[in-house]
């Protein structure tokens, strides 16, 4: 049982682990600041959306996303005039 264990720990750290730890290392994180899965889990939350935000700023550039975000300002205001 415990060559097993070994085994899947190996297969986790190479296959789930990296892609975590490549966006703590982007953002210049060494470790969680948390404690406990669901702060763990919250805070990889944070980090994921902030890169979700570079690569549609990268993408589509920054003035569009601003433009975007006017929009949508503008489409709630008047929504909740209406």
């Amino acid at each position: 049982m415990e060559h097993k264990g070994k085994e899947m720990m190996c297969c986790r750290s190479g296959l789930a682990e990296h892609p975590f730890g490549t966006l703590k290392r982007w953002f210049g994180w060494d470790h969680f600041l948390v404690r406990g899965f669901s702060k763990v889990r919250g805070e990889m939350s944070i980090m994921v959306l902030g890169y979700n935000l570079m690569r549609v700023i990268r993408i589509i550039g920054l003035e569009a996303f601003r433009a975007y975000c006017a929009l949508k300002t503008r489409m709630a205001v008047e929504a909740a005039i209406a």
